[in-house]
């Protein structure tokens, strides 16, 4: 049970914004400091991604969102960090649509309703996020093993009416 809880505190720590991290230690924190800032969003969900990288004391803002409201409150928070002197936004907003709505529950039920992939879902930021994108989707975030890797991208691509899968999550060793 303990080690149970480990693992899910552990994957949720992980889960977030990707990271590049450059060498220097200022690099580091500032890093650090803007994963902090798009963490607390109030509106990033299961169905966003969010990553990041940091160059000098500019920040590249990569991913896509289903709230236009998502994109301008990630460039305004890190825009207001100390030691960030510009901000290049390359979020997309995702399309409004009732099918691509229809395909992110249909494929949040087939992952996560999964036993052993429900774990994944557990947490204020899920360790993977679906992201649909005009009927194709792709799976983002991380997992524990290759198995469950494979598995939600076997469980991903088992939804009807989804064009295409593309599986992006990254095994955590350890």
């Amino acid at each position: 049970m303990v080690r149970n809880v480990a693992l899910s505190l552990a994957l949720a720590a992980l889960s977030a914004p990707s990271l590049v991290l450059a060498n220097t230690k200022g690099d580091t924190d500032l890093a650090h400091k803007v994963r902090h800032e798009l963490v607390m969003l109030p509106y990033y969900n299961i169905f966003d991604s969010l990553s990041f990288k940091v160059d000098g004391n500019t920040v590249t803002l990569m991913g896509a969102v289903t709230r236009p409201v998502l994109k301008s409150d990630a460039y305004n928070v890190v825009k207001r960090i100390e030691g960030v002197g510009n901000v290049v936004n390359n979020i997309q907003v995702l399309p409004l649509s009732p099918f691509d709505n229809q395909i992110r529950r249909a494929e949040y039920r087939a992952i996560f309703g999964y036993a052993s992939l429900y774990r994944y879902a557990m947490g204020a930021n899920p360790s993977i996020h679906i992201i649909v994108n005009n009927g194709h989707v792709t799976l983002e975030g991380v997992v524990s093993n290759e198995g469950d890797k494979n598995l939600a991208g076997i469980r991903a691509n088992g939804v009807p009416g989804v064009f295409s899968v593309t599986n992006n999550l990254e095994v955590i060793k350890g």
